[in-house]
């Protein structure tokens, strides 16, 4: 690791303003993927700013009909948060299956967001139910978020304050993950809402992705026969040492299929 200097604000205006005058200086919050990066020297900051203790990122709120997600609010508290389980199950049950249990109490929401790992849970849950990416200087809409391999519409200096989930009608998450990371070799995120389904992938390609021919056919029959038929382009998708891309095709129709059949056991 190459030194550098710790900095933790009071605040997240003064955060805000250090990153304005340190455009060298990085954001620390869980540090999942930051530190392991810093360890290996392939990246070099100024600075680390630790925002995890501010508590104007902390918490979890539902008001009407959306669920608030503060950006430092750790995937432990997510996965066993009474709100969050009664607004959005699948929400919940997707932030237990992150990782494993050390992950779990120090990563954070609007960490992994933000990294936009494109085997990361939470960018197809984000996507999936049409979140809204609350900053320090305007929303954003997950459609218009998530722009490929760890890159966001995030811009120099800004820093998500919170994310804001439209509450559906019925969600439902269904992963492969990876035996040893815990990452998604391929993750499917399912929701019904009023104006259609929505289906949001991770895992499989350079970013997460809407697999628009899926939500065509599942508006026409919610069944995991429904996806069968609906095509799947796999040109770029991810090819490593695990497995090709045709078998990773298959993982995510299959993962589809048990998502669709979970939202069954979720009403109608």
């Amino acid at each position: 690791m190459y030194a550098l200097n710790y900095v933790r604000p009071k605040s997240l205006a003064e955060a805000a303003k250090f990153l304005a005058s340190h455009p060298e200086a990085k954001l620390l919050a869980g540090g999942m993927t930051l530190v392991p990066t810093l360890k290996q020297r392939l990246a070099r900051h100024s600075h680390l700013v630790d925002i995890a203790q501010l508590r104007e990122l902390r918490g979890i709120e539902v008001k009407d009909g959306k669920l608030a997600i503060g950006a430092a609010t750790r995937h432990h508290d997510v996965a066993i948060s009474a709100a969050v389980k009664k607004a959005i199950p699948a929400l919940a049950e997707l932030a237990g299956l992150i990782g494993d249990p050390q992950v779990r109490n120090l990563g954070t929401l609007g960490g992994s967001v933000a990294n936009n790992d494109p085997a990361a849970d939470y960018p197809a849950a984000v996507l999936g139910l049409s979140a809204t990416v609350v900053t320090t200087k305007r929303e954003i809409a997950a459609d218009d978020f998530f722009r490929g391999m760890f890159a966001t519409a995030l811009e120099e200096g800004e820093i998500i304050k919170r994310i804001v989930f439209p509450v559906p009608k019925r969600a439902a998450y269904a992963k492969f993950h990876h035996p040893a990371s815990g990452y998604a070799m391929a993750g499917v995120f399912v929701v019904v809402t009023a104006q259609g389904v929505r289906v949001a992938v991770t895992g499989a390609g350079p970013g997460v992705f809407r697999w628009k021919a899926a939500e065509t056919a599942l508006a026409k029959s919610l069944k995991p026969a429904a996806l069968d038929g609906a095509a799947l382009k796999v040109d770029d998708f991810n090819e490593d040492i695990h497995v090709d891309r045709a078998y990773r095709a298959n993982l995510v129709r299959v993962m589809a299929k048990r998502a669709v059949a979970k939202l069954a056991a979720r009403g109608r």
